[in-house]
């Protein structure tokens, strides 16, 4: 059955287009359908303001639950809903708030330019860097779920996904004990089940022992999907290279990219105003962003791909008890 593209597919590969069809669920022919079906579900829930309803958003939230109407529709729901209880959270959201600034300029968080060898970008969160006289944990997340919601314009990401991953050397016990688990159950719902990105993968590297305890305050709150894609290396790379070809990270994780630059990100999201402590006025969803992220990098290069696809399965990795910190909520993306 040969399957046409819509208008809602423009400016995917046909590569991705394919992904999406295989992986997704998705079909070019009954999208306008499908996405008109979740909208028709909005009247059940008038205790929920729902601000965006056009097509474009609402396939976002498809693609994150593979176009099973019923599970979208709950993630739509969730992902006002969590932004109506913490209204606080949202209230200056864009990069020029102070303290998502700050937050971004100290690296919080991370994000690759090359993405993995299936396409995914790669986000990555030096927990030590977390200096908390600077920067509360809530501003952190804000952040991560900012620099998410600009990410996830890219139609290719919505498909594609994310990959995470968690430095934890030199992360103190006493940073570890500042987490509570308000903290971090507000970090899970707002990633785990409130936001529409597809997560391949949460990899901790050089976690210290006080991080696996940790884990029993977060592991109710976890999907067991989600505590499936974690995978813990400690300082053995080559598992994590397994997984993630070195060929698409930089030197800190073994790979043969230069070293990560902090303030990338923070430059690409803030524009010409990086260095400007002033107030300026442009949101997230500025032009430069959008020409910033450019939507055509050839993935990690072609003959990446065609190195063998096999992927290490779960199970293989030592999957003791995981956790997650400041940077970690990110741990809990779905």
């Amino acid at each position: 059955m040969r399957y046409t593209m819509t208008h809602l597919q423009a400016g995917l590969s046909s590569e991705t287009t394919e992904k999406a069809r295989l992986e997704l669920n998705e079909n070019p022919d009954t999208l306008h359908q499908d996405i008109q079906q979740v909208r028709d579900m909005i009247i059940t829930r008038p205790d929920i303001g729902f601000l965006r309803t056009d097509d474009d958003f609402i396939l976002r939230f498809l693609r994150a639950r593979k176009f099973n109407q019923i599970e979208t529709f709950k993630l739509l729901a969730q992902y006002f809903q969590y932004r109506q209880q913490n209204l606080d959270m949202f209230q200056s959201f864009k990069a020029d708030d102070p303290a998502i600034k700050r937050a971004l300029m100290d690296g919080f968080p991370g994000v690759l330019e090359t993405p993995d060898q299936y396409g995914r970008k790669i986000l990555i969160l030096f927990a030590s860097n977390w200096d908390q006289s600077r920067n509360s944990f809530t501003d952190i997340l804000r952040a991560i779920l900012l620099s998410l919601e600009v990410l996830i314009e890219d139609p290719e990401l919505q498909i594609n996904g994310f990959i995470l991953i968690i430095d934890w050397s030199n992360f103190s016990f006493k940073q570890a004990s500042k987490l509570t688990p308000t903290m971090l159950k507000l970090a899970i719902e707002g990633l785990q089940d409130s936001f529409p990105a597809r997560f391949g993968g949460i990899h901790f590297v050089n976690q210290p022992w006080y991080i696996h305890a940790l884990y029993t305050i977060i592991k109710p709150f976890l999907k067991d999907k989600t505590r499936k894609r974690i995978f813990l290396h400690g300082n053995n790379l080559n598992s994590l290279h397994q997984l993630i070809y070195p060929e698409c990270l930089p030197s800190e994780f073994g790979g043969t990219l230069p070293p990560y630059d902090m303030g990338m990100w923070a430059r690409t999201l803030l524009g010409p105003d990086y260095n400007d402590e002033t107030e300026y006025t442009h949101t997230y969803d500025a032009l430069h962003v959008k020409e910033a992220l450019g939507i055509s990098d050839k993935e990690c290069s072609d003959k990446l791909m065609k190195r063998s696809q096999s992927v290490v399965e779960p199970g293989t990795l030592r999957h003791q008890d995981r956790d997650e910190d400041t940077v970690q909520p990110l741990l809990a993306l779905d």
